[in-house]
């Protein structure tokens, strides 16, 4: 599953009793040889998709790990690209592995927590690629509401979605086994480890989207084909901040 350059078995093992921010600094020098790493297929989709909605000048990556995806966000924005994750390991990652190109966007690198955004309204485009596991159901709403601060008026959050296994399927019960694997684990150990495949449900993000204040669109994502049903199997989610109204931009007259 992972090849011989991978992690082993002992050391996935630490990981995973380690905490979260422990557990990807453990992995950080390995991560882009395990099937945890965004593929470069649903990279370079995503980019080929957003491409037509800009154009972009500032993007942030959400939770950037190695720094894959940040490198895609490059090639959208023509000022500077941010990635921000909690792990100081999958940082010092990213910082090695993705360098400003000649003429490119700068490159910013910031550890801190996504649930608390450290920026003011800075973005154009904010992009997230598998990371939302890693955050209960109930942390969701705050952390749209994050994203929608740090978007300029007219901004775009972006991320991928991909259909959910039918039950028939031998992947709905893998996915299954290690979510519940997952929360016996949780219940027994300290300190917990959040990573949950079943719990992002899209019906319940594009609710919860709408409440942060987004206007939310669906793209299909071409290249992955679609199920039985016609349904896409991948999906762009694009959640806009909507433009600032005119009153909201001109002073009131005094009086």
């Amino acid at each position: 599953m992972f090849g011989p350059e991978g992690p082993t078995l002992r050391e996935l093992a630490v990981q995973a009793l380690s905490s979260v921010e422990r557990g990807y600094d453990l992995l950080a020098p390995k991560f882009d040889r395990t099937p945890f790493r965004t593929p470069d297929v649903v990279l370079d989709s995503v980019t080929q998709a957003l491409a037509p909605l800009g154009p972009f000048a500032d993007g942030l990556d959400l939770c950037c790990g190695t720094g894959a995806g940040t490198r895609a966000l490059a090639g959208l924005c023509r000022r500077s690209v941010t990635g921000i994750d909690f792990s100081a390991g999958m940082l010092d990652v990213a910082r090695r592995r993705v360098r400003p190109a000649a003429g490119g966007p700068r490159l910013a690198w910031v550890r801190g927590d996504a649930r608390a955004l450290p920026f003011t309204a800075a973005f154009d485009l904010v992009v997230s690629f598998g990371a939302f596991g890693h955050f209960l159901p109930r942390e969701r709403a705050g952390l749209f509401a994050g994203v929608h601060s740090v978007l300029r008026p007219g901004g775009c959050f972006a991320f991928p979605v991909f259909a959910p296994p039918r039950p028939g399927h031998r992947a709905f019960w893998l996915l299954l086994g290690f979510d519940t694997v997952m929360r016996v684990r949780n219940a027994l150990w300290r300190p917990p480890f959040v990573m949950y495949y079943r719990a992002f449900r899209l019906g319940d993000v594009l609710g919860e989207l709408a409440r942060a204040g987004f206007t939310v669109e669906l793209h299909a994502l071409p290249g992955f084909g679609r199920r039985a049903d016609g349904s896409p199997r991948a999906r762009l989610v694009t959640a806009r901040r909507p433009d600032a109204r005119p009153a909201e931009l001109t002073p009131r007259p005094a009086g």
